[in-house]
């Protein structure tokens, strides 16, 4: 029985489903971690609802959870 192989994410490389690859469904710890910094960066997503229904917050609450997230600029806020 020959074993299963795919390509890696990352790279396309062709590689074995097996302990040979230890990174596996990457060929490697390098393109694991470019994979890694691509959901770090937010350059994926998984398709959902929102987490915050921005129509339950306040506007105090709203300009909070946006500093808090990091989207807004603190210098946009109202003292």
């Amino acid at each position: 029985m020959s074993p299963t192989t795919l390509s890696c994410p990352t790279c396309k490389t062709t590689l074995e489903w097996s302990d040979k690859f230890p990174f596996r469904p990457f060929c490697s710890k390098r393109c694991q971690q470019i994979d890694f910094g691509g959901w770090a960066r937010e350059d994926f997503a998984i398709k959902g609802a929102a987490l915050v229904d921005p129509e339950m917050l306040d506007s105090e609450q709203l300009s909070k959870e946006l500093l808090d997230a990091g989207l807004i600029d603190p210098d946009l806020l109202e003292s």
